[in-house]
């Protein structure tokens, strides 16, 4: 179980940012059953833990001057809009006896043979996946081999996603994650909105062209 240390802020608003400055960012603990804690935690242990844990493992947060740690999910992180760091954390401790839904990322691994040999383009349908499960048996990630992608015909679907039992997979079975297209054909999908916009285009015009005013269907007044 990963474990990440913290400490009791009295911080809020602007005065975080000397916090920041200090190697820390603002953070706060909450869930059901516990009183909202503002917290700090040092950025680069936070960083990496992060990215083992991503948002769908729990891990356990140790405060500063509490006998227990906490079992908590980094549920969100904000980002410097500039130098994209992460500026503040929520962290989230879930009732360990209730099943949740969380986002976990796909990891595409191994060699499509129709890409490698036929030269065909890897066409990623989606990149992570909602779950739903008991907090402790929620995946880090779920992996997709694509080495099974050997022709274009082919084709990896949600029901092909290998999960344990206790994982409920909250998405279309029949829906595709990934498949092998040709080169042509997915330059034809990348063209084809541009056309249909042209074609809506020429359709609109074309409506325009045949509506007739009230002044021109009238007859001319003679004098």
């Amino acid at each position: 179980m990963l474990t990440l240390k913290s400490k009791s802020r009295t911080e809020l608003g602007r005065d975080t940012q000397e916090l920041r400055q200090n190697g820390f960012i603002p953070a706060v603990l909450y869930g059901p059953g516990i009183a909202n804690k503002n917290i700090a935690v040092d950025i680069k242990e936070f960083v990496k833990m992060f990215r083992q844990s991503g948002k769908s493992s729990l891990i356990s947060l140790a405060v500063e001057g509490e006998k227990n740690s906490f079992m908590v999910l980094i549920n969100d992180i904000d980002t410097d809009p500039v130098s994209g760091n992460i500026i503040h954390a929520d962290l989230y401790q879930p009732d360990l006896t209730k099943e949740i839904e969380a986002e976990v990322p796909l990891v595409f691994e191994g060699e499509s043979p129709a890409v490698k040999d036929l030269g065909g383009t890897l066409v990623k349908n989606i990149s992570d996946i909602t779950v739903k499960a008991l907090p402790a048996d929620l995946p880090r990630e779920i992996k997709v081999d694509i080495s099974k992608l050997a022709t274009f015909e082919d084709a990896i679907l949600v029901k092909d996603l290998i999960i344990g039992d206790k994982v409920e997979l909250l998405k279309n079975p029949d829906e595709i994650v990934a498949l092998a297209a040709p080169v042509q054909k997915v330059e034809e999908e990348l063209e084809k909105p541009i056309e249909e916009k042209v074609e809506e285009v020429g359709t609109v015009e074309k409506k325009e062209k045949d509506v007739v005013t009230e002044e021109e269907a009238a007859p001319t007044a003679k004098k």
